[in-house]
C-alpha cells in the first residue's frame, strides 16, 4: 500500500529547471514565428519565469544559455532572479553558431578553432563562479558528414583533451553535465551521439562529471529507461532534458507524444533514488507555434503527473509479483499506477502550498500575457540565437 502522505511530501521537494530560450521566439530550420510579448533580455526572461514558478510552485531555477543570455553583471542578474523570486541554475554553453565551428569546436582539427571552443567553455565556468550556479552543460554539435571526413578516433582524443582542461577548472560543488545526441547537424558521426560515449567520458573525467539524458535524442524505440536505471546505478546520471518528439529530435511538450514513456522513465529515477539526489530536472524545448508561458507550465504539469503517478506505484507488491515471476501480476501493479488519475491528488499539493489548484486556468486569469504584450513593445525580440 502507497503512502499518500509521502508521496505528497515527496512531490512538494520536486523542482523542474526552466530554459531561458523557451521564453524567446523560434521555429523550424524553415522559419522562426515572432509572438507579441515575448521577452527582449535575459531580465524580461526571469520575469516569465518567474510566473511559472508562481503558478506551478515547483519551477524555482531558470537554465542560462551563453551567449543568448549575455549580460555585463551576471551577479546583478542573479539578484534580480532573487527579487523575482525565482534563481538563476545551469550554465548552458554554444559551441555551434560561429562561424569557426563547420567543422566542430572541440574536436575540430585546427587547434585555434578549438582553442577559442574551450576558451568559451572556461568563461561558461566563470559565470557559473558569478551566478552561484552549479551545473555546467555541454552539448556539441561536433560530427561529420562524410566516411574519410576526418579521423574519427583523433576527434575523441580532441574531446578528451578539451573536456579534461575544463573539468580541471570546476570549482568546488560545480559539476559538468554532458549531453548526447544520436545525429544532427552531423550526419555521418557525431562525436558524442549515445549516452554510453558520455558515459565513458565522465567515468575517465570524476565524480564531478555527469551524463544528461535528453528525452528527445534518441532513435525511435529505444528504451530510455534503462539508460536511466543504468546511469543511476553507476551514480552518473546528472539531470534530464524533458521534452517529446514523435519522430527525431525534440521542442514538444514533455510527455506530448508518449506520456507513458515519460511514466516509465519517472518510475526509474524513484526506483534507483534519483528522485531525492542531485538529480537535475530540466526542460529542454523550443515552443514554435503555441503561447511560450502556457506551455510551459503545461510541461512542469507534465513532469508532475507522470511523477505522482511513479511515487504511487505498490513497490512492495510489485517486488513480490516479480519474485514470485508473476509476469501479468507485476504489469498489472506498474499499470495501475500509470491509470490513476493523479490531478486531484496534485492540486490537493498545491492547494497545501498555498497555489491555485489549476495553474493554467490561473495563469490565463492572471493578466500577465495581456500585461506582456502592452508593455513589451519596441526593441529586439529574444529569440533562437539570440
Amino acid at each position: 500500500m502507497t503512502d499518500l502522505a509521502a508521496v505528497k511530501a515527496a512531490l512538494k521537494t520536486q523542482a523542474v529547471e526552466t530554459p531561458s530560450w523557451a521564453y524567446g521566439n523560434s521555429g523550424t530550420r524553415f522559419k522562426v514565428f515572432a509572438q507579441a510579448g515575448v521577452p527582449r533580455s535575459p531580465w524580461e526572461k526571469l520575469q516569465d519565469a518567474a510566473r511559472v514558478h508562481a503558478f506551478t510552485g515547483v519551477a524555482p531555477s531558470v537554465a542560462l544559455h551563453i551567449p543568448w543570455d549575455t549580460v555585463e553583471d551576471y551577479a546583478a542578474l542573479a539578484k534580480y532572479a532573487e527579487e523575482q523570486g525565482v534563481r538563476l541554475g545551469t550554465i548552458n554553453s554554444n559551441t555551434f553558431q560561429d562561424d569557426a565551428y563547420k567543422l566542430g569546436s572541440v574536436c575540430h582539427p585546427d587547434a585555434a578553432v578549438r582553442r577559442k571552443a574551450v576558451d568559451h567553455l572556461l568563461r561558461c565556468v566563470d559565470i557559473m563562479d558569478a551566478t552561484g550556479s552549479r551545473d555546467l552543460k555541454l552539448w556539441f554539435a561536433d560530427g561529420t558528414n562524410y566516411p574519410g571526413q576526418d579521423d574519427v578516433r583523433a576527434r575523441q582524443d580532441r574531446l578528451t583533451e578539451g573536456l579534461a582542461e575544463v573539468y580541471g577548472r570546476l570549482g568546488e560543488g560545480q559539476r559538468m553535465l554532458l549531453e548526447y545526441k544520436l545525429f544532427e547537424p552531423a550526419f555521418y558521426t557525431t562525436d558524442v551521439p549515445d549516452w554510453g560515449t558520455a558515459y565513458a567520458h565522465c567515468l575517465k573525467l570524476g565524480d564531478k562529471a555527469r551524463v544528461v539524458v535528453d528525452t528527445g535524442h534518441h532513435a525511435p524505440g529505444t528504451n530510455i529507461e534503462f539508460i536511466v536505471a543504468t546511469l543511476l546505478r553507476e551514480g552518473k546520471l546528472g539531470g534530464f532534458d524533458f521534452n517529446s518528439r514523435f519522430y527525431a529530435d525534440d521542442d514538444l511538450m514533455a510527455g506530448a507524444a508518449d506520456p507513458f514513456q515519460l511514466f516509465r522513465i519517472m518510475y526509474e529515477v524513484v526506483r534507483g533514488g534519483g528522485f531525492t539526489s542531485e538529480v537535475a530536472f530540466m526542460l529542454d524545448q523550443c515552443h514554435n507555434i503555441e503561447p511560450k508561458i502556457p506551455a510551459i507550465i503545461r510541461s512542469v504539469m507534465n513532469v508532475q503527473e507522470a511523477t505522482a503517478k511513479a511515487l504511487l506505484v505498490d513497490r512492495g507488491a510489485l517486488a513480490e509479483a516479480q519474485a514470485s515471476g508473476d509476469v501479468l501480476g507485476a504489469n498489472a501493479v506498474l499499470m495501475d499506477a500509470y491509470h490513476t488519475d493523479v490531478r486531484p491528488l496534485l492540486r490537493e499539493v498545491r492547494e497545501e502550498l498555498g497555489l491555485d489548484p489549476d495553474p493554467m486556468a490561473a495563469y490565463a486569469r492572471s493578466g500577465w500575457a495581456e500585461k506582456i504584450v502592452a508593455e513589451r513593445v519596441g526593441g529586439e525580440q529574444a529569440g533562437w540565437g539570440a
